[in-house]
């Protein structure tokens, strides 16, 4: 006699996720939720879709079973359901489907087909064989009917549209999914928490959000995702592949909804704020924006509590704690935790220098140097309202102010401020790494602003200028004693 199962008591949102996955830790109580899900599933599935209208010879409503549908010709005939075949292959094809039989199986992983050439298809995911080539990018595809669909990326062609709304896709089962949207009712709901989906796949996908499956996984980092959707996008951080592209200005993407995001040139600004009126072309900007004015900051880090109105902010704040570096240089294989900070760094071997000064004429590989000239200084902290030209370095300065210290030496537990002095203390103090050295006399230093500095002492150059004499000098330091010395007179001359 089968045990009944008894779900965990609803409790407080914090232990929630542990009782949860503790009651699923238990086999018997997992067959029992999957042998429920499935149950409701098949009887949601009743409700919902009208019973199937079975047509015969004598009687067939639709007419397609009359003679001049070809019908004459299909002599073998399901004696289940009444549907007619013109050969006695594909009548015991489609007989399987009423009994179960999958006579074709993998000799690799087990996996049975009703369907020898579904078994062929199958085959190609363990040998990794792609015979289908799409001409306008060479990207290979394991499936005819893939390439057919990707090759619409190119074209543009959307050939499916909802009838509601006339909004086109290029994808029936996206026009399915869309369709779901002018439809209230959600007929899958979830046995853990009750909540409805339209579809369900998407339930089978929310269902893993309480057991912590995650069946998909990288061949190339290992690390496992809960959807294939999922994995898809991840695969290309590895691959490097772009498949959307702006077709204005050529650049490119890795996901669609970046795309949209950037399709910039048409200056469309649709979203506006209530408060100060300033216009966005994403909603999820103007989102974002609002919590400027509400001081909303949704977001909440686990270890240091400090919140976030941002959640991409928040997450590469979480990086901080787990010293997570996801993405590796294929040169030189030095990690980083942000892909904006490989890209970059991938310029020091490239040596691109994207970016050109309209004003001096110097190339860079970031775009932040104009603001050198138009003294643009747009991020300011709220509480000694000093501006910065860079959000990282009023990142850096709010800390000073907190007294924060993420980054610890791992020699002698000393923590700092900032990342680049705990790299300048580690090469100085426990190192004695001194890698710049001067192209004149070959002096080495620690740090790149004393080399600077040094290499004054050849050039005889002098950056710094005092606005009141015109005097100039090689170093700031110099010219902050040097301008004590006309405050001095002014004090002196009241």
């Amino acid at each position: 006699m089968r045990r009944n199962c008894v779900a965990p008591k609803r409790r407080t949102r914090g232990n929630s996720s542990l009782s949860w996955t503790r009651f699923f830790a238990q086999e018997s109580n997992w067959t029992e939720v999957m042998s429920r899900f499935h149950q409701r599933v098949l009887r949601q599935k009743h409700q919902t879709v009208p019973p199937k209208q079975v047509c015969t010879r004598d009687h067939c409503p639709s007419g397609h079973m009359s003679g001049a549908d070809g019908a004459e010709g299909k002599k073998h005939q399901c004696h289940v359901c009444n549907k007619r075949f013109g050969t006695k292959q594909k009548l015991q094809n489609h007989i399987r489907i009423h009994t179960g039989e999958k006579p074709y199986s993998c000799s690799i992983c087990w996996k049975s087909f009703t369907l020898k050439g579904s078994l062929d298809v199958h085959t190609r995911t363990h040998t990794g064989e792609k015979p289908y080539s799409c001409p306008v990018c060479n990207q290979h595809f394991a499936y005819h009917s893939t390439l057919r669909k990707h090759k619409r990326i190119h074209t543009g062609e959307r050939p499916h549209r909802c009838e509601v709304c006339e909004k086109t896709f290029a994808r029936k089962m996206t026009l399915d999914v869309h369709k779901m949207s002018h439809i209230r009712d959600k007929p899958y709901s979830c046995i853990v928490c009750n909540k409805g989906f339209c579809q369900k796949s998407k339930l089978r996908l929310h269902i893993r959000t309480h057991t912590g499956e995650k069946p998909y996984s990288c061949q190339v980092c290992k690390q496992h995702f809960a959807d294939p959707s999922a994995l898809k996008r991840h695969n290309r951080m590895h691959t490097g592949e772009r498949p959307y592209s702006c077709t204005i200005c050529e650049k490119t993407y890795t996901r669609k909804e970046h795309l949209n995001v950037h399709m910039i040139h048409t200056g469309e600004r649709p979203y506006s704020c209530s408060i100060c009126t300033k216009t966005f072309n994403q909603k999820g900007h103007l989102n974002i924006h609002t919590r400027i004015h509400t001081g909303e900051k949704p977001y909440s880090c686990t270890v240091c509590n400090e919140h976030f109105a941002d959640y991409s902010v928040f997450k590469r704040h979480r990086l901080m704690h787990t010293g997570e570096r996801p993405y590796s240089c294929l040169v030189c294989e030095t990690t980083f935790a942000r892909k904006s900070s490989l890209d970059l760094h991938a310029r020091t071997h490239t040596g691109e220098r994207p970016y050109s000064c309209t004003i001096c004429g110097k190339t860079f590989n970031l775009q932040n140097h104009i603001r050198v000239h138009t003294g643009e200084r747009p991020y300011s902290c709220s509480i000694c309202k000093k501006t910065f030209a860079q959000q990282g370095n009023l990142d850096e300065h709010k800390r000073r102010h907190s007294g924060e210290r993420l980054y610890t030496c791992s020699n002698c537990k000393k923590s700092f401020v900032d990342p680049s002095d705990l790299r300048k203390h580690t090469r100085r103090i426990h190192a004695g790494d001194k890698p710049y050295s001067c192209s004149i006399c070959e002096k080495a230093f620690t740090q790149k602003d004393e080399l600077d500095k040094h290499e004054r002492t050849h050039t005889g150059e002098k950056p710094y200028c005092c606005t009141v004499c015109d005097k100039a000098f090689s170093q700031k330091s110099n010219l902050k004693r040097h301008m004590s010395t006309h405050t001095q007179k002014l004090q002196s001359s009241a």
